[in-house]
């Protein structure tokens, strides 16, 4: 059974940074496209980055030059390294996943809460 696990969420004042992991039960985890996500109270779900099995990157306009998206293979864990966080990225944020292609995942995790005051 495919599990995605995120950690790392918290309380942080704006200005600080958090990373984020997401360890996942995928066999051939490099074959994956893996993204993340978030969604904020009374807000739709927004996809902040991904990262293709080539290792290219996209990020939303909102988070580009704050947020970093990585991947260890040979761990089976996804990163998203959040700096310079502002209270509007306060968000539950999901990791994803699917196999080859960057787009309609099938796999994703339970989320994990970040919280930015100001």
């Amino acid at each position: 059974q495919v599990q995605l696990v995120e950690s790392g969420g918290g309380s942080v004042q704006a200005g600080g940074s958090l990373r984020l992991s997401c360890a996942a039960s995928l066999v051939g985890f490099g074959s994956y496209c893996m993204a993340w996500f978030r969604q904020a109270p009374g807000k739709q779900r927004e996809g902040v980055a991904t990262i293709a099995t080539t290792s290219e990157t996209s990020y939303a306009d909102s988070v580009k030059g704050r947020f970093t998206i990585s991947k260890d293979n040979a761990q089976n864990t996804l990163y998203l390294q959040m700096n310079s966080l502002k209270p509007e990225d306060t968000a539950m944020y999901y990791c994803a996943a699917r196999q080859w292609m960057c787009s309609n995942y099938d796999y994703w995790g339970h989320g994990t809460q970040v919280t930015v005051s100001s």
